[in-house]
């Protein structure tokens, strides 16, 4: 099993709210590095926003990806660096293939490209872009996907060419029947965030075989990969304080209802014991990698503690 960490990038992610810059990014992706995990993630947002959780609605600053993930290729030295995910209507195809072949040679082939079709209406509106039907946007998700897999192939279009020969490209979303469709057929597998138990997951593993079989692809070369929240402590009574921390400060009073049994049973959280043993589920199901959030929101790191237990007290057993 491989393991990621969601980095902060939002005005919102950082423990004592200050606003996010590139140190503190670049900070979290170096320290990610020194504690052993395979990859660091950022998210793909104009700016984010609290109104859907029936809080304030004002726009929070946040980090443009690829330009965020080229600073980051040269402060790091090994983790893989991901986009968790690119929202497809926001960028030409041909020329996002440009901009991800380059991080791939500052990087040495170390880009992981995810890519989803975009949901928040807000921002499409502010920056003057059509939001369009569901439909519309998946249609340019397809559109990009296969776009980038032919640019990708390695035939010359990109000069100097990226590093990997092809870029892996990873499709995001629920899991619905026409984006594993697509995932099987251009993409190096699919990832869903950030809440998901491993009862769930397993039906939707029939679906991915189903979809590789359709588009004639053997299932063992689909990759899976599953981000989750994850809160922790020495035992689960630690866990469930650091969860009543977060519930309390959540925005908007929108986990209000949430309880300690319901958030374990869809996150990766709790001693770390039941940790591992929610990471044995997963990889019995097939999954490669787990992204960490380490908070009840995504893309925050408000206790640093969070990471570094889990690194100590989870990555590091599962490596001796």
């Amino acid at each position: 099993m491989r393991f990621g960490l969601s980095l902060p990038h939002y005005d919102f992610s950082l423990p004592h709210g200050e606003p996010v810059g590139f140190a503190g990014v670049a900070g979290w992706a170096r320290r990610a590095e020194d504690l052993g995990f395979d990859s660091v993630w950022v998210s793909d947002h104009l700016f984010y926003s609290f109104g859907r959780y029936g809080a304030d609605a004002t726009p929070i600053g946040s980090l443009e990806p690829m330009t965020t993930l080229a600073g980051l290729a040269s402060v790091t030295d090994r983790v893989r660096l991901g986009t968790l995910v690119l929202c497809a209507p926001f960028r030409h195809p041909a020329l996002l293939a440009k901009s991800a072949a380059t991080i791939d040679v500052v990087s040495g082939g170390r880009l992981d490209l995810g890519l989803g079709a975009g949901w928040l209406e807000d921002e499409f509106s502010a920056f003057g872009l059509p939001f369009g039907t569901v439909g519309e946007r998946f249609s340019t998700l397809e559109t990009t996907t296969r776009t980038l897999a032919s640019m990708f192939d390695g035939h010359g279009r990109l000069s100097p060419p990226p590093v990997q020969a092809p870029i892996p490209l990873w499709v995001g979303g629920r899991g619905g029947p026409r984006l594993l469709r697509l995932a099987a057929s251009r993409a190096r597998g699919w990832n869903v965030v950030w809440r998901m138990s491993p009862d769930a997951y397993a039906a939707k593993v029939a679906d991915v075989h189903a979809a590789c079989e359709t588009a004639g692809r053997d299932p063992s070369t689909f990759g899976l990969s599953v981000g989750l929240y994850g809160l922790n402590g020495d035992d689960e009574d630690q866990a469930r304080s650091a969860f009543e921390r977060g519930r309390a400060a959540f925005p908007g009073g929108a986990m209000a209802a949430e309880r300690w049994e319901s958030w374990r049973a869809d996150t990766l959280s709790g001693s770390p014991e039941q940790i591992l043993e929610r990471i044995g589920a997963f990889e019995a199901l097939g999954v490669h990698e787990l992204v960490l959030s380490p908070w009840v929101l995504p893309f925050a790191i408000h206790e640093p503690d969070q990471v570094e237990r889990f690194a100590e007290r989870v990555i590091a057993p599962l490596r001796a």
